[in-house]
């Protein structure tokens, strides 16, 4: 399964107007939530406490939040792109403005570290970061294929 096939139904979401990166995760918990049918307080805690263990902004503008959670029947992403720039925490220091959420059942197999290491080698290729910045949300999947 190619990393754009992870992508939730609605789960590309451009122009998101969030104000910093706890009001990012809470957002997308929340459409997370909608997605996968589960609170979206589990999902937003164990994001929280992944964070906790060092920040997933990858460099580049780029964050790649990533949780298991207890439940969760498959491995479901949403990708967006914000409306401006926020302070992530990330490694470079640059604001991010690309975001991959990945959420994967807890406990689970080595699929779910395959479709995260996809998912990283695209958010690392330049050109990859380019076309995301540009792509219309029908186009983004594309990206990660």
């Amino acid at each position: 399964m190619g990393a754009g096939e992870l992508i939730a139904a609605d789960g590309v979401v451009i122009g998101l107007r969030v104000p910093n990166k706890k009001d990012a995760l809470k957002e997308l918990a929340r459409r997370a939530a909608l997605a996968v049918d589960i609170d979206q307080s589990i999902i937003l805690k164990a994001l929280v406490d992944r964070e906790a263990l060092g920040s997933t902004g990858v460099g580049m503008g780029v964050a790649l939040p990533h949780a298991r959670i207890a439940g969760l029947q498959r491995i479901t992403g949403l990708f967006a792109r914000l409306a401006r720039p926020i302070d992530f925490e990330a490694i470079d220091e640059a604001p991010v403005d690309l975001v991959f959420l990945l959420l994967g059942p807890d406990p689970g197999g080595t699929e779910y570290m395959k479709a995260l290491a996809s998912i990283s080698r695209v958010l690392r290729n330049r050109g990859s970061v380019a076309r995301l910045r540009a792509a219309g949300a029908e186009e983004v999947r594309g990206v990660f294929a």
